[in-house]
């Protein structure tokens, strides 16, 4: 079914989108400063933000759907409309893909990772959305599962506080959006270091990314991740790596990894993802 909170949107014209794919670590400030949900809008075009709230990954589309709604018709979004996707046979409605052709923002709520992509993963309407992306049409968000979808490879699940090993984290294919990452979410808040790196030890070729509680990721057109919010983003970069054990251990046994890189980027930070390196601030005085 189609919800619509507000006017209905209008057809795309010229309009000050700075396109992005905004990584939310998860519960972020939706009450007091909202800095990362106003920099969605403001980076959607602000007063003439036409924003698009995708709430299939929760168990309450509805409620979240109109959550949202409410901060972004406060804030003063031109139009906004909730697609309520409870259906995987929805995501090849063409009149879906209408709706988005004037979105200049896409936000993806929190819930569960493995109901979103068993939603929306190889529809008509996914593909649209990644396209959008692509030619820098939309700024696009994902919040805690809306995080966790960005890669090809997902982490669906796991424990935390354990030695990293085969068994701490669940893998699933996520909608590769951003495919040679491996994202993780609520990151420091609960423990998840050794699972994404348990993630990273599985599949070498991505990096890893962890992020924290009310803090966000942006992933610019320029190849650069810059960082907004109160917590941290850790990057795991895998491209040194030289050995790991796990193509030889039991599910249950510790994991070694060689030679892996280690950042932990903070708010006003950078880092050149093409480059694997850190893009220093400028000095205060």
């Amino acid at each position: 079914m189609l919800q619509l909170e507000s006017q209905p949107i209008e057809p795309r014209m010229p309009q000050p989108t700075k396109s992005a794919i905004m990584v939310i670590g998860g519960a972020e400030d939706k009450v007091h400063g909202r800095e990362i949900l106003h920099t969605f809008f403001t980076r959607a075009g602000a007063a003439d933000a036409q924003i698009a709230i995708i709430p299939c990954a929760s168990r309450e589309p509805a409620a979240i759907g109109q959550r949202y709604t409410a901060i972004f018709e406060e804030m003063g979004a031109k139009a906004i409309q909730v697609l309520d996707i409870r259906e995987r046979s929805q995501g090849e409605d063409p009149i879906w893909q209408d709706y988005l052709e004037a979105a200049t923002g896409v936000f993806m709520t929190g819930g569960d990772q493995l109901r979103l992509c068993s939603l929306l993963a190889d529809t008509p309407l996914m593909e649209k959305i990644r396209l959008q992306v692509q030619l820098g049409q939309i700024v696009l968000a994902g919040t805690s599962a809306g995080a966790a979808v960005m890669g090809h490879h997902m982490i669906a699940g796991g424990g935390s506080g354990e030695s990293p090993n085969r068994s701490l984290v669940d893998m699933a294919t996520g909608l590769g959006i951003i495919p040679e990452v491996i994202v993780d979410q609520h990151f420091q808040n609960r423990n998840r270091m050794a699972r994404l790196l348990s993630a990273v030890a599985s599949h070498p070729d991505r990096m890893g990314i962890g992020i924290d509680e009310d803090t966000c990721a942006m992933f610019e057109r320029d190849g650069l991740i810059s960082v907004i919010g109160k917590g941290t983003v850790t990057i795991i970069d895998t491209s040194e790596m030289s050995h790991t054990n796990y193509p030889y251990v039991e599910a249950t046994d510790p994991l070694s990894l060689f030679n892996l890189r280690l950042h932990l980027l903070c708010h006003g930070d950078c880092y050149d993802r093409p480059n694997r390196k850190i893009v220093h601030p400028p000095r205060q005085s």
